[in-house]
């Protein structure tokens, strides 16, 4: 593009050229902005999913360990909320696994995401059956393949920089081992993205769009406590840390979140409960159970309660992001804002 043009112009081209290279992930969400709410157990419900995707996003309700008849109303309750396409995000391992396929299915949920392994055939055939989309989370390129041999309609792939659980490889390594392979099917990223430059540039690797989980976290229209939200607001990106683990004989999932009391008092309790293994007290089951244990109830403590102190603050990277409380549009429109900026600061 010449360099003489006018800024309006110059603006003009950019948002023509990221309509562009959203008009991919758009079409296969069915929203205006290929921008998905990251599922966030307590955080994602009726609510804030409605706010995203009546913004122009696609919202995503965290079913978590909800049972049918729970999903089933949280479900009827963003429909009340919202005319727009939103998702519904299933654990793979809830042992109802089946029923909650059901319910969206009934329920006419138009994106199913099936997460925290890889999704069984069952499950598959029972969505692609069903008539909605699959998409499933992918951490390496050989189980991204795996996924669209086996039906996914679009996959997400999640950098360690993310809250809550986590793997072990940052956003910025799987972007560049899955993207230029995986062309089929859409790929959206998620991790540690909290502006619209970086969206921008997984956009023009390939990606079809994003997945941000923390900055709608302390949006105005999340129903987490005010002393949840003015963590994230208060925080940068080195307080959130992934848990540790401290015997590998008793493993650890790892999980980002806001350094608090609690992660301090789960280091002790580790300790503690691996002192009273090795000294007889405990067989290894009654163990690890008791480490598992430990954090039952955390997020829930912290995001609804606000007991921010011994409660499980999970947050991304990004969180040093979170300046203040946003309404949702707000959050769009600031992500849009900026890759429309850097597109036009280059000529497009």
């Amino acid at each position: 593009m010449p360099d003489g043009l006018p800024p309006d112009q110059r603006r003009s081209d950019a948002r023509l050229k990221l309509e562009q290279l959203f008009a991919r992930g758009a079409a296969f969400l069915g929203s205006r902005l290929p921008i998905l709410g990251g599922a966030m157990s307590w955080v994602s419900e009726r609510h804030l999913v409605a706010a995203i995707s009546n913004a122009g996003g696609f919202g995503v309700i965290a079913c978590g360990s909800m049972m049918p008849d729970q999903l089933a109303a949280e479900i009827a309750g963003t429909q009340a909320l919202t005319e727009r396409p939103f998702g519904v995000n299933l654990i793979t391992m809830h042992p109802r696994l089946d029923d909650l396929i059901r319910v969206c299915i009934e329920a006419r949920v138009s994106h199913i995401v099936l997460a925290g392994g890889i999704p069984p055939g069952s499950a598959v055939r029972a969505v692609k059956e069903g008539g909605a989309r699959l998409i499933a989370f992918a951490p390496a390129l050989v189980l991204a393949k795996r996924l669209v041999r086996s039906g996914a309609d679009a996959l997400v792939i999640e950098g360690s920089e993310a809250g809550g659980h986590i793997g072990p490889v940052s956003l910025t390594v799987l972007a560049q081992e899955i993207l230029p392979h995986i062309q089929d099917i859409p790929v959206f990223v998620a991790g540690g993205i909290g502006r619209g430059e970086a969206i921008l540039a997984y956009l023009e690797m390939g990606a079809a769009g994003a997945q941000l989980g923390t900055r709608f976290a302390a949006a105005t229209e999340s129903i987490a406590h005010p002393a949840f939200k003015q963590a994230f607001i208060r925080a940068s990106a080195r307080d959130a840390l992934p848990s540790v683990q401290l015997d590998p004989r008793f493993p650890v999932i790892p999980v980002r979140g806001l350094v608090n009391e609690g992660t301090k008092r789960f280091l002790e309790h580790q300790a503690s409960t691996i002192a009273r293994f090795n000294a007889g007290e405990l067989t290894r089951e009654a163990a690890q159970l008791d480490i598992e244990h430990f954090w039952a109830g955390a997020l829930r403590r912290a995001v609804i309660d606000g007991d921010i102190e011994n409660g499980s603050v999970m947050a991304g990277q990004s969180v040093g992001m979170v300046s203040a409380e946003q309404p949702v549009a707000a959050i769009l429109a600031d992500l849009v804002e900026q890759a429309e900026a850097a597109l036009a600061a280059r000529g497009g």
